[in-house]
């Protein structure tokens, strides 16, 4: 079925991120992969093309798009060459972007915004917590007043982009007595004394993403530094979640339709029995089944990116779009390691390496258990 959502202009910075992407990631995919992480001049790169700062004023040197298709089409274009690229570049660009243009004095979007545009400043936010999980109210890392600075300890886990991030934004408990109303949110220089990280973690899935865990030691900063409103962090961040979770969405359908398309064609090439495996009647039922999923998931998602232009995207309508999207990927991407058959197991095939990436889908962003929550408590439970 048609999509209706993208325009003329879309689909022209589209074909713009694509030529990006074979010029500046493909051919040296294989090195990230073993790096572990992406390399500093493709961020420049990135910067150069006006990819980094799609929601950035003009006036801070962004691209002012002021339109978010142009956020998903960014999106959808990196996770078809990998998830991992997806979700590196979408936490600079696509969640930490927000706060910094919306919660910001004009002293800091002067001081942040050209070198997150540029790539010059690479940024991660900072909310889970070891032994945190999904539960944001409960983070224990601590920001103390001393005369005129803020002392933050604590640690952070799980955070992309964490090992090369020059700027964190950093969710610290200011008032503990408050619970979720005690919490500030903070950018810290990851320059400074005191902050600290961990090796990049050995994840199972997503070898291109730089993941790590970071640690803050008596970490002195400036009320300049605080981010928005004191003991409203936790709010600032609700706000910014539904955003977050379209576009993991918008990030596990476009990656799963990418490896979709491949396995199809794949199973036109393979032939068993003297035929190709695709004309046997259970894969043919089978891909039929997938590509429906695909098509009518596609069209919900669609819908709420329109809501979301339009400003009328609730954070209910975002955790189904969230959860949904990450099901039918991890679901799909099985079904297409099954076609490929044994090769489909082998590292040096992309369904393979999908496979891996797309199972931390179901927990990150609000593992999809609290998503249901959040709907059930919508419906009056």
């Amino acid at each position: 079925m048609k999509r209706t959502v993208y325009g003329a202009d879309h689909e022209a910075y589209r074909e713009s991120v694509r030529l990006f992407l074979v010029r500046y990631f493909e051919p040296r995919a294989d090195d990230v992969r073993s790096d572990r992480g992406l390399p500093r001049d493709f961020w420049l790169e990135a910067g150069k093309r006006d990819l980094l700062g799609l929601e950035v004023p003009a006036e801070y040197t962004g691209a002012e798009a002021g339109d978010y298709r142009f956020n998903a089409v960014l999106i959808e274009e990196l996770s078809k060459v990998n998830a991992a690229l997806a979700s590196s570049v979408s936490i600079h660009c696509d969640v930490v972007a927000p706060y910094l243009v919306q919660l910001t004095t004009d002293e800091q979007k002067r001081r942040w915004l050209p070198g997150l545009c540029s790539g010059e400043m690479l940024t991660a936010i900072g909310m889970t917590e070891p032994g945190g999980g999904s539960d944001l109210a409960g983070l224990k890392t601590t920001a103390v007043r001393d005369g005129g600075e803020w002392v933050l300890s604590g640690a952070k886990t799980f955070i992309t982009n964490g090992y090369s991030a020059d700027m964190v934004v950093i969710a610290a408990r200011t008032s503990p007595e408050k619970r979720a109303k005690g919490i500030t949110l903070f950018g810290v220089d990851a320059s400074l004394p005191g902050f600290g990280r961990g090796r990049k973690l050995d994840k199972v899935g997503q070898d291109e993403a730089d993941t790590a865990e970071l640690f803050l030691d008596s970490v002195r900063v400036a009320d300049a530094d605080v981010i928005g409103e004191l003991d409203r962090g936790f709010i600032h961040m609700m706000s910014f979640l539904p955003q977050e979770r379209l576009g993991c969405a918008v990030a596990n359908l476009a990656h799963v339709t990418q490896i979709l398309a491949e396995t199809i064609e794949y199973c036109g090439d393979r032939k068993a029995f003297g035929h190709p495996i695709g004309t046997f009647q259970h894969n043919k039922f089978l891909l039929a089944e997938l590509v429906t999923q695909i098509e009518v998931t596609q069209a919900y998602v669609d819908r709420c990116v329109e809501a979301h232009v339009a400003g009328e995207l609730t954070p209910v309508d975002a955790a189904k779009a969230k959860w949904w999207t990450a099901d039918v990927q991890n679901r799909v991407v099985d079904h297409c390691v099954q076609l490929y058959g044994g090769y489909g197991y082998m590292n040096e095939y992309r369904v393979a390496r999908a496979w891996r990436d797309a199972r931390v889908t179901r927990i990150w962003a609000g593992s999809n258990e609290i998503m249901k929550e959040l709907i059930g408590r919508d419906l009056g439970f």
